[in-house]
Parts: C-alpha cells; structure tokens; sequence
C-alpha cells in the first residue's frame, strides 16, 4: 500500500507541482537563477593554460575576463528584456537574468600580455600563457 500512495504522491507532484508552489496557478516570471557553476574545460599545455567555458545566450560584450597574478575570474551578465505586445500578456517566463562568475586558481602566474580569448557559438574560449620564471641571477660579492 506504500508504493500505490509513494506513486500517487509523485504522480500529483508531476502533474500540478507548479500550479501551487508559489501560491499563483501560474509560476512567478523570470525563472530559476542560472547556476554559478557554469562549465569549464582546463587544459594545461607546456606553455600556456587552455579554457574552455560553456556559456550560452550571452553576449561577448556581457562577458567579463580578469587575470590576476595566477587568479582567473570569468563573469557574465545575463540581461533579459521583456517583449510584449498591447495585445498580449507574458504567462510564464523561464529565462533567467542576472550575474554569475567563477575564479580558478592557477599554479602559475600568467603573462597577461599575450594572453587572449575568442567567443563565439556560446563558447568562450582562453589562451592564458605561462608566465616565464627568471632564474635567479647571482650576485658576486666584493
């Protein structure tokens, strides 16, 4: 008898969990946030550090690198824009706006000046070079 009224339960939940959830019979609008967790691809080369970052529907000019030192912090801005007619009222929206970033520590300090990044079908890809270490240089004593 557990499992029919578990069934039951789940069945309910599926079929009307949006009608009530927030007291409306229809969803608020501008749906769920968008998850900080974004996807990222890490590849590390001899000379440089490799991203690749997921983040469709976001405009290049919304997109946001910063290296300091050998912290990398990816930020976007998610803007929605409201679309509607006299004629029409918007029912539900899903699509989310607002501010998401990550920042990954890298083992090594990066060469900002010859670093680079290219966006284009959604993803944002980085070319981060390694900074080069200089040997110390000894100092003869007089």
């Amino acid at each position: 008898m557990s499992q029919l009224t578990r069934f039951n339960n789940n069945l309910f939940n599926d079929f009307f969990g949006d009608l009530g959830s927030h007291g409306y019979f229809v969803s608020p609008l501008h749906g769920e946030s968008l998850s900080s967790n974004f996807k990222v691809d890490i590849k590390d080369s001899d000379n440089s550090y490799v991203f690749q970052a997921e983040l469709p529907g976001i405009r290049k000019e919304d997109l946001h690198v910063t290296v300091d030192g050998s912290t990398v912090t990816i930020a976007a801005e998610i803007k929605q824009h409201d679309e509607q007619t006299k004629d029409e009222k918007v029912v539900r929206s899903e699509r989310y706006f607002g501010s998401v970033s990550r920042s990954f520590q890298l083992p090594v300090d990066v060469d900002q000046n010859t670093a680079n990044a290219s966006y284009e079908n959604g993803v944002l890809q980085l070319t981060l070079p390694k900074k080069l270490n200089v040997a110390g240089k000894r100092i003869e004593i007089l």
